[in-house]
């Protein structure tokens, strides 16, 4: 889940990893990492795939749920090595490029993925949950102004994983800004020029601090305000302990969220691989708070594992579960 990339934001190294989301964590410097471990004992001759292999994500890796712990407990993969790198960020996309590791944790809507020809391996038992993307509005707002839904919600309806990384890769690769990035993708989707008009209220949008959720952020207020709305922008906000506090006192109205992460980090829940029951899950928890996520996009950003092309043709592998086989 995101819960990696939003612990690390906090740190001072931020602006050397925000290339997506992913956006949705910081990052040390390659000669500062800690050591390789060991995670496993030599190859035998029933050794796994996996266990011939040197698995490379952040330093927390290997006590987090879903990254080695994770790994271990729903596949019952073990690797040779663990390498420290960084959480999803150049460290991590360097080191599967160069072969210093051969499975890497990065995040499902890095456009690096794409770009560097890496092979996203999928996540066939569900070890990751789900972190669809959904805008999480104050309840009082969505009864004052109906519209605010309907508009929100046509955004998620047209927000596929492909449109994700697209808008990230114009950001991250193309170096656009992310108004301007918002901008092209609300026009290329005839969401501008909209309707026009005013007077139909004041919306505060907010976003989280990582580029990500500001180019999100941007996606909803720009087409609010060419829907009418008087819109008020508070980009790069913060985490979620300040995210959240400033919705409950209405001090904004609307941020772009990702559904398992703000139900087990916002509400200490436990989110589904379904997020339709997350969605359900989240909007019971934040109805005492008078907080609703709106209906969620197909669009997420998790924990994703990648590998070479190279790699993905050695083995043959195409989802995790294939690292589980035997070793050639």
């Amino acid at each position: 889940m995101r819960t990696i990339r939003m612990l690390a934001l906090g740190a001072s190294t931020l602006a050397l990893v925000l290339s997506a989301c992913s956006t949705g964590g910081s990052s040390p410097s390659a000669s500062t990492a800690p050591a390789t471990t060991s995670a496993s004992t030599a190859p035998s001759s029933s050794a796994t795939i996996a266990s011939t292999l040197v698995l490379g994500g952040p330093p927390e890796c290997p006590q987090r749920e879903f990254c080695a712990v994770g790994l271990e407990k729903v596949y019952g993969l073990k690797f040779k090595e663990f390498k420290p790198l960084d959480a999803g960020g150049p460290l991590t996309v360097a080191a599967v490029e160069s072969g210093q590791v051969d499975v890497g944790l990065l995040f499902t809507s890095d456009p690096s993925i794409a770009a560097k020809g890496f092979v996203l391996l999928d996540d066939d038992k569900h070890l990751q949950k789900s972190d669809n993307i959904a805008p999480v509005v104050r309840q009082a707002v969505v009864d004052a102004h109906p519209e605010v839904k309907t508009v929100l919600e046509a955004i998620s309806a047209k927000l596929s994983q492909t449109e994700l990384i697209g808008l990230n890769q114009a950001v991250a690769i193309d170096k656009k800004d992310p108004a301007d990035a918002a901008k092209d993708w609300l026009t290329a989707n005839g969401f501008l020029p909209g309707p026009g008009g005013s007077g139909k209220g004041k919306v505060v949008v907010a976003s989280f601090n990582f580029p990500e959720s500001t180019t999100l952020a941007e996606l909803y207020a720009q087409a609010l305000v060419a829907n009418g709305f008087d819109v008020e922008k508070k980009l790069n906000l913060g985490n979620r302990e300040v995210v959240y506090p400033a919705l409950k006192s209405g001090q904004i109205d609307v941020v772009p969220e990702y559904l398992a992460t703000a139900l087990s980090v916002a509400y200490k829940g436990t989110p589904s691989s379904d997020p339709a029951e997350t969605s359900t899950a989240f909007n019971a928890a934040a109805k005492a708070d008078g907080l609703v996520a709106l209906a969620f996009a197909a669009a997420t950003d998790q924990n994703g594992f990648v590998v070479s092309k190279a790699t993905a043709d050695k083995y043959a592998l195409k989802t995790l579960s294939d690292l589980a086989k035997p070793a050639p």
